[in-house]
């Protein structure tokens, strides 16, 4: 699948996308954060943050529950602001 990383997310990461492909047992986006920071540390300072990141699958927005299976794209994001 590819993952894409938006704003201090993709700072942090240092990359905008990537192809991955999750390690079985690995079936919702708060798993697949979890694996993602155990990928080094940029990854887990770009997602330290936890459940305030925010995810969309297939450019649909998702909760972290949400099952991941057939996914060809993530993307995730800081929480928005407005003003």
């Amino acid at each position: 699948m590819k993952l894409l990383y938006f704003a201090w997310v993709r700072e942090r990461i240092g990359r905008a996308e990537e192809e991955a492909e999750a390690p079985a047992g690995v079936a919702t986006v708060a798993e697949l954060i979890g694996w993602l920071r155990s990928r080094g540390p940029q990854y887990e300072r770009a997602f330290e943050a936890g459940p305030s990141i925010r995810a969309a699958i297939d450019k649909r927005h998702a909760k972290p529950d949400a099952p991941i299976a057939g996914a060809r794209e993530i993307a995730f994001f800081p929480p928005m602001t407005g003003g």
